[in-house]
């Protein structure tokens, strides 16, 4: 059994407060894009067993598929193992959510290949025990994330806006990025409400004034380069630019294919990997 993973970008990402227990209380509109893996699972007798197109990726309980399948086996008591196939596509430790889009993945073929039919409050109780934007990935779309990523509500879709990634040659850790950040120090927040509104007009122009990610203020005092690449974007023609969720990739908005053509073929000549895709 087969399922694309599509990846994500945060065209808003705020940091309202922290919890008593450490978690951050956060605020995202979360869209999905037209980059994907392909998970495959097959049942096997006992066990997971993970294999990947990609060596560097681990195929242990350090994968959050493998995290994601042994709790839904121990979850709802299944007696049989799982193989699982991961064909990445999508950038490791990019801010684009591969991981968890995998994971959210697993979870949706599982509770379809062992027929418990689990309803999806359950799946996302297993899912937010995994990482705050798993619970998403499980629907995907356009939708606005609070609390530490448990309450989604979806938005009117934004499809078909055209986008070019750029991930710079090193990952970032969200870990460190959240224990950086200093919530008392963030003095602009984005106007989600603004934003909403801009998408649900089509006003990408608006939607791209409007948007702003909060985390930026840790990345890009770490890496100048990000800043640097968001530059070049405006430069050539993007409506706006910013650094999806931890980074260090960023995304552009482009109104027309041909300028988003142009900003591609500069940056896959510096940046390998470079995308050209669209909203979902």
């Amino acid at each position: 059994m087969e399922i694309k993973a599509h990846g994500k970008i945060n065209i808003a990402l705020d940091v309202i407060g922290k919890r008593e227990d450490g978690y951050h209380i956060l605020k995202m509109i979360m869209q999905s894009i037209d980059i994907y893996d392909v998970i495959n699972i097959e049942v096997i007798e006992k066990g997971i067993e993970i294999r990947c197109n990609k060596s560097y990726v681990p195929v242990d309980s350090r994968n959050i598929a493998y995290r994601a399948a042994d709790r839904f086996i121990k979850r709802y008591n299944v007696r049989k193992g799982v193989a699982i196939d991961i064909n990445k596509n999508i950038p490791v430790s990019a801010g684009l959510a591969g991981g968890s889009t995998n994971a959210a993945a697993v979870l949706n073929l599982m509770n379809k290949l062992f027929e418990v039919n689990a309803p999806l409050k359950e799946l996302k109780e297993i899912a937010l025990s995994l990482g705050a934007d798993v619970p998403y990935c499980l629907t995907g779309g356009t939708a606005l994330c609070e609390g530490i990523g448990e309450k989604i509500t979806k938005l009117p879709s934004f499809k078909n806006n055209i986008l070019v990634l750029v991930k710079p040659s090193f990952g970032v850790s969200t870990r460190e990025v959240y224990t950086s950040l200093k919530v008392d120090k963030i003095y602009k927040h984005p106007n989600i409400d603004a934003i909403i509104d801009s998408m649900k007009k089509g006003d990408l122009k608006s939607v791209c004034w409007n948007m702003k990610n909060v985390l930026e203020n840790v990345t890009l005092k770490k890496h100048r380069i990000i800043g640097e690449i968001k530059t070049s974007m405006i430069e050539m023609d993007a409506v706006g630019s910013l650094m999806s969720g931890s980074g260090p990739t960023v995304f552009g908005f482009f109104e027309d294919m041909l300028k988003a053509q142009r900003c591609y073929d500069y940056m896959k000549s510096k940046y390998p990997e470079t995308y050209i895709t669209r909203t979902i």
